[in-house]
């Protein structure tokens, strides 16, 4: 399910349990979710999920929800 997909990418990247990954989680609001982070949940989606960010997206990319969002722009479904 690639909401869990989504979910994982986040958690492994930004070294966070899973029930922290919440809608709402933005970037820069956590010390975790640094630059250096950043980067690596990029890396982390494109290869789950087979995309490739352009550079607006990839500084459009916030929160959870965003993330989700341009990955629907990808054409990657979630329920």
């Amino acid at each position: 399910m690639n909401e869990e997909k989504l979910r994982k990418c986040f958690s492994e990247a930004l070294n966070l349990p899973a029930d922290q990954i919440v809608d709402n989680l933005a970037y820069q609001a956590i010390k975790q979710w640094d630059s250096i982070a950043h980067m690596a949940l990029i890396a982390a989606l494109e290869g789950e999920f087979n995309v490739m960010f352009d550079t607006d997206e990839i500084l459009a990319l916030s929160s959870v929800a965003v993330a989700r969002e341009l990955l629907k722009k990808h054409e990657v479904a979630f329920p």
